[in-house]
């Protein structure tokens, strides 16, 4: 079996215990008490996930979280979400706010010509994939017509629907 896990020094067993006590929440509470119980006792990872009924894997992250920052490295919030981003939300907001004048105008909105103010607002040049990126995380979509080519003729086509054979009857 592994050996118990060890803690950095970072307190005084004094100040460990009064940091113990003074948990602001009961989430807060249950980490420190990993690290309390780690101090006291050479207990393992697997017993002390059992007495405080979490997984053993919690044990070990908590104890690293503390042991590589500190008491302010339990305090950190969760993983999810998307924490890499060239501007904030609010400012991605901003910019599609700005532009949906011009697209109420009529104006057709590409991602091809939203990419320059894109670029220009994030302060350096980014790649179409971004800008689409960007208008899916905002719920932007630009519905048109369907392309006509520039040299079909209607009074053709209609004939056509009404003279071809349906392509679909038994025979």
């Amino acid at each position: 079996m592994r050996k118990p896990a060890q803690i950095e020094s970072w307190l005084t067993p004094e100040e460990l215990l009064s940091w113990l006590k003074e948990a602001p929440t009961v989430e807060a509470y249950q980490k420190r008490l990993v690290v309390w119980l780690t101090y006291i006792g050479p207990f393992h990872a697997q017993e002390i996930a059992n007495m405080l009924g979490v997984s053993k894997q919690a044990v070990w992250l908590w104890l690293g979280q503390y042991n590589k920052n500190g008491p302010t490295g339990l305090g950190r919030k969760g993983r999810g979400g998307r924490r890499w981003s060239l501007i904030s939300w609010e400012e991605e907001a901003a910019l599609l706010k700005s532009l949906e004048n011009r697209a109420v105008e009529g104006q057709l909105l590409t991602a091809k010509q939203l990419l320059p103010e894109v670029s220009q607002s994030v302060g350096h040049e980014v790649s179409l994939g971004y800008v689409y990126a960007l208008l899916r995380r905002h719920r932007w979509r630009k519905l048109g017509p369907r392309p006509r080519h520039v040299k079909a003729k209607c009074e053709i086509q209609e004939e056509f629907k009404k003279n071809c054979q349906a392509s679909s009857a038994k025979k």
